[in-house]
């Protein structure tokens, strides 16, 4: 255990963080995404795992130490159901709300279609795998800047 730490985040996930740059994209992704096979394709080249939590869980832990970039009109995305692009069903407002409360306002996801959100995946630099069993917990997030330090 270490302190300011969220206990959720583990020595990999920590690594990864760490390790990604501005403009990198990690994807939070539910146990219903085909998640180790798009993750051998990705910069990190492996599945990492925050197993037994929510997609809104992860988030608020991840945002906990990742900026989210501002120079891009919409550094979350969340894929959208299909057929129904506008609806968001809780467990993205779950994520909503983490986002949020990382940001310390408003700041409104964007939506991504299915496919083309797989592809995106692709071209990630993670991708982890939580315990989401709701549809639709499916998530990008742009790694962003921190200023420095006056």
């Amino acid at each position: 255990m270490l302190k300011g730490l969220d206990p959720i985040l583990n020595a990999d996930v920590l690594h990864a963080l760490k390790s990604m740059g501005h403009g990198d994209d990690l994807i939070i992704a539910d146990m219903n995404f085909p998640s180790d096979s798009i993750a051998r394709q990705t910069v990190y080249g492996r599945l990492l795992k925050l197993e037994n939590v929510t997609a809104g869980r992860a988030a608020e832990a991840i945002l906990s130490l990742m900026p989210l970039d501002s120079f891009v009109p919409h550094p979350a995305l969340r894929m959208e159901i299909v057929g129904k692009p506008d609806e968001v069903p809780p467990v993205q407002q779950e994520v909503q709300a983490a986002i949020d409360k990382a940001e310390g306002k408003p700041s409104p996801m964007g939506s991504i279609e299915r496919f083309a959100f797989y592809e995106a995946a692709k071209q990630s630099y993670v991708v982890i795998q939580t315990g989401e069993r709701r549809f639709y917990g499916c998530f990008i997030l742009k790694k962003g800047v921190l200023p420095p330090e006056a």
